[in-house]
């Protein structure tokens, strides 16, 4: 049988073994230690300080819930009359998180998608929505996205990444979309942030008992659950064709610079406001 070899003069066969969630998960390492390990989350130390981080970290929140059902949208049938699309494997993969994300429970059983538990958090601990609530209005009027964003005049990191996301969605592959809403989850928010809640929580129950439980339920569900749903979700649309790792895993480092910038804004606003109270 003849060896095919690329341009280093490497087996084809090697390089296809070579590329698989490892490889992906090397490639965005060091901007996902970056992120982790923020300065941001040194900043955050007061209940005004997770509400300013809160009015960014929203549209992450929100982009993530569109991420989500533009993957639903081209992995099952979601018009009549039905027919069978792609592998039951991957239909009841994708299902399984929307039915989670979209409706979830609150802490008191009611059900919600996450997006609004973090609306009703934001809104608990006095953290404005205002720029959300106009987002929503703006696209339930017929405005396209890109329009409404920037009719909000938001900021340069949120901006960008949400554009980012949007031309993920209209013009990337399925198996790149995949990657960058496995990658791009909110498992890149460290334990410290976690830590960080629970005692601010404790101090002040009636601001962040929501916030809180979102937190744990994220924990509960989806870092545990649906984040081994997705990774085997990206491993059945890579398959063993290296192009396709290869794009997803460009795809993730760019949207992970793009987070990291967005906490990086989020510093900044912290930052100004403490220089602001000694002017």
């Amino acid at each position: 049988m003849e060896r095919i070899e690329n341009k280093t003069g490497q087996p084809l066969l090697l390089l296809k073994k070579k590329m698989n969630l490892q490889y992906l998960q090397e490639q965005i390492a060091p901007v996902r230690k970056e992120i982790v390990h923020h300065p941001l989350y040194n900043q955050l130390q007061e209940v005004k300080d997770l509400q300013v981080f809160a009015r960014y970290h929203v549209f992450a929140v929100w982009d993530f819930m569109s991420l989500l059902k533009s993957l639903q949208r081209q992995l099952t049938c979601v018009q009549h009359p039905w027919i069978p699309v792609g592998s039951a494997a991957t239909r009841f993969l994708i299902n399984e998180i929307v039915t989670g994300e979209e409706s979830d429970v609150d802490a008191s059983g009611n059900r919600t998608s996450h997006f609004e538990l973090y609306l009703q958090a934001m809104q608990e601990m006095g953290a404005s929505t205002e720029a959300m609530e106009q987002l929503l209005l703006l696209l339930q009027n017929g405005i396209p996205v890109r329009d409404a964003l920037q009719k909000l005049q938001l900021p340069e990191a949120v901006q960008e990444f949400c554009s980012y996301t949007f031309d993920i969605i209209e013009k990337a592959p399925v198996h790149v979309q995949a990657a960058v809403f496995t990658f791009g989850r909110e498992d890149l928010i460290p334990d410290m942030f976690h830590e960080l809640v629970t005692r601010l929580s404790q101090q002040h129950p009636a601001q962040l008992q929501t916030f809180q439980y979102y937190l744990e339920r994220h924990i509960e569900v989806d870092g545990d659950h649906h984040s081994k749903l997705a990774l085997q979700m990206v491993e059945e649309l890579c398959g063993t064709d290296a192009g396709k790792w290869i794009e997803a895993a460009n795809a993730c480092v760019e949207a992970l610079l793009l987070r990291r910038n967005l906490w990086s804004g989020v510093a900044k606003e912290l930052s100004r406001e403490v220089k602001s109270q000694y002017v």
